[in-house]
């Protein structure tokens, strides 16, 4: 009883996240992510920002799961990825963000099959069997996203929209807490 009581009530605090994600099962991920409501001011000691493109921060990296703050500045996007066969939330932690999703056609090719824009406080949900995905800052301003992959995701598939062709591509972080 006394753990169906700890699930339902509302997280106040990163850390309260961090400890929560690491006790309990995955399939508590989902409600945590999107019950908990943090601000800007909460991710001060893990924000890095580049004008050239947006930076991975990593909060907390276990076995069990990754916890990344990805910081945006106006016009950043990633490139169309998979995740490596993980899921992965991100929650808007200020800004807007763009998601767009593709599925490959039996040629191989990709099709755009959703966007979506989420703002802060709103989760988005991806799994490799949905497709690849593209996030990008709509904001005119600096944008963060917290992002949380059950198991880490160490390489992942992207698109070169260039050679129209999909590459291995091995993640790392532009800082770690």
């Amino acid at each position: 009883m006394n753990s169906n009581k700890n699930i339902s009530a509302t997280l106040q605090s990163l850390d309260e996240l961090i400890t929560a994600l690491s006790e309990e099962e995955r399939s508590k991920y989902n409600q945590r992510i999107h019950s908990i409501k943090l601000s800007a001011g909460d991710f001060e000691n893990y924000c890095s920002w580049s004008d050239d493109c947006y930076t991975r921060n990593c909060i907390v990296d276990t076995e069990k799961f990754e916890l990344i703050l990805i910081c945006w500045c106006e016009g950043h996007r990633t490139q169309i990825h998979d995740h490596g066969g993980e899921e992965c939330w991100v929650k808007v932690i200020e800004g807007e963000l763009k998601e767009t999703i593709y599925k490959k056609n039996k040629e191989g090719e990709l099709n755009i099959v959703k966007s979506s824009i989420s703002k802060a406080n709103e989760v988005t949900y991806m799994k490799d069997f949905m497709g690849f995905h593209r996030l990008e800052n709509l904001s005119k301003k600096r944008s963060m996203s917290l992002h949380l992959y059950a198991k880490p995701i160490r390489k992942c598939t992207i698109f070169d929209e260039n050679s129209k062709t999909f590459e291995n591509k091995d993640l790392s972080y532009d800082t770690t807490a």
